[in-house]
């Protein structure tokens, strides 16, 4: 008799990579967790020096470390048990951290020298200076521990999960499709960063934020309902391009031209510096952001111009996924 063995997968397994993954996943989320009550006692503390910040914006940082370890423990969990939503929701969390931590590199080298010259001007009266190598230290440090932590780790982590073995093995060993599987991953990654945003649009309000908004910045009632409107277009356009609805994407394409003519116009006139008063920080506090050089006008403006084109670009780019929906989105 001739006994016939099942066919060899067409494809590397990486049930051991996905489980070290996802172990390492799950213990950057309790890092993460440990971050909370830090936050906490850093708030408490800051309350008691010379110009403490608003509770009210520490506060909203301490919210977003612990929803964060939240959510790594969870896709920690879902890759150790080959979840192919899993390694959907880690490939595009990689690659979005990774293009925030080269634009956090590329600000903190910008900032570096002047940190550095910040620490020196700081030194009391008769001390000794700095030697050269621990202001040097002083300006590496930052951009050495984002490096590593932004962009280094972000670059592994989305190389891994985006491989076709790992894509492939969580396919097999999880047979079922799941909802990241409704819409093609570059556009899921879109739906997902406006949904995180229209939540973020929804707090706004409850921290006295200040809007920029064409050569005005609103405050109060008036700021809290243009957050308001900005987080309805936001979930309108998740819903929509998650559903494949090139409603959505006309929408968020016109809102981000927009919203970068209203930041040109408002920042030709103003500075961030007014835009913080307006939130409550302190002018002292105010005066050290001036100094760092990043509040100014005309820098804003460039920020804004070239902040814009990546986005609109990435939107033309996901555009050929909703070509061929010719129907309404379906519920």
């Amino acid at each position: 008799m001739n006994s016939t063995s099942p066919p060899a997968p067409h494809f590397k397994d990486r049930r051991v990579g996905l489980v070290i993954f996802g172990l390492a996943t799950a213990f950057l989320g309790c890092c993460c967790a440990l971050l909370v009550p830090l936050m906490l006692i850093g708030t408490r503390m800051a309350a008691k020096s010379a110009t403490p910040p608003p509770a009210a914006h520490l506060m909203p940082v301490a919210v977003l470390y612990g929803t964060l370890a939240i959510l790594l423990v969870w896709l920690g969990i879902g890759s150790m048990m080959t979840r192919r939503w899993a390694r959907a929701l880690l490939a595009i969390w990689s690659w979005s951290c990774l293009i925030g931590g080269i634009i956090s590199l590329a600000a903190m080298a910008v900032m570096a020298p002047r940190f550095g010259a910040m620490v020196v001007a700081a030194q009391p009266p008769g001390q000794p200076p700095l030697p050269d190598s621990a202001r040097t230290a002083i300006m590496l440090v930052p951009i050495l521990t984002i490096g590593f932590l932004l962009v280094l780790l972000p670059l592994i982590w989305g190389l891994f999960y985006s491989g076709k073995n790992v894509k492939a093995t969580c396919e097999a060993r999880d047979p079922k499709p799941r909802w990241t599987d409704r819409c093609p991953l570059p556009v899921l990654a879109v739906s997902l960063w406006l949904a995180f945003s229209m939540l973020s649009m929804l707090l706004m309000p409850m921290f006295h934020s200040a809007a920029p908004v064409f050569g005005v910045i609103l405050s109060g009632t008036a700021g809290s309902i243009f957050y308001l409107f900005l987080a309805a277009v936001w979930g309108y356009s998740a819903w929509a391009l998650y559903h494949l609805d090139r409603r959505g994407w006309c929408v968020i394409f016109i809102a981000l031209v927009l919203l970068c003519v209203s930041h040109v116009i408002t920042y030709s006139q103003h500075d961030l510096g007014e835009v913080y008063a307006k939130m409550g920080y302190p002018p002292a506090q105010i005066d050290q952001m001036r100094k760092l050089g990043f509040t100014g006008g005309t820098t804003l403006v460039w920020i804004s111009l070239l902040s814009v084109v990546p986005l609109l670009g990435y939107l033309l780019y996901i555009r050929k996924f909703l070509a061929d929906v010719a129907r309404p989105a379906q519920g």
